[in-house]
């Protein structure tokens, strides 16, 4: 079974190198484009990982992350932001309060990589914990 992530991104570009990513590490990726359809998907559907674009929200992202976690709390410590430079406090601290990895655009192909194989560890593991 593949494990399914989601990916909020609405740069086709990100998403198309996102979605390369996710076949070699065996997962599945699913796409929102905005973070109430992010939030409407999550409600419906269960994943194993979310990837968040910061810049892509008609939400604020901690509102985003916060009603994720409410409708999934098995997506606690399971979400990673897609960003550039984070110079906003408001955004560091969220960052800072739930642990997040972020997933730098500028390396994003070794950040998301490594980021994901950690998170999601060996394949098998990820459906027969239970």
């Amino acid at each position: 079974m593949r494990r399914k992530i989601l990916v909020v991104e609405d740069e086709s570009s990100i998403r198309n190198l996102i979605y390369t990513l996710l076949g070699a590490l065996r997962c599945e990726g699913d796409v929102a484009y905005s973070g109430q359809q992010a939030l409407s998907i999550v409600a419906r559907e269960s994943f194993d990982a979310v990837l968040l674009d910061l810049r892509s929200f008609d939400l604020p992202a901690e509102q985003v992350v916060q009603e994720i976690c409410q409708i999934r709390p098995s997506l606690v410590g399971r979400i990673l932001f897609i960003t550039g430079e984070v110079s906003d406090r408001r955004i560091l601290d969220l960052i800072e309060q739930n642990c997040i990895k972020c997933v730098r655009r500028g390396h994003l192909m070794s950040d998301l990589w490594d980021r994901l194989r950690v998170l999601l560890g060996p394949a098998e593991s990820a459906h027969t914990a239970r």
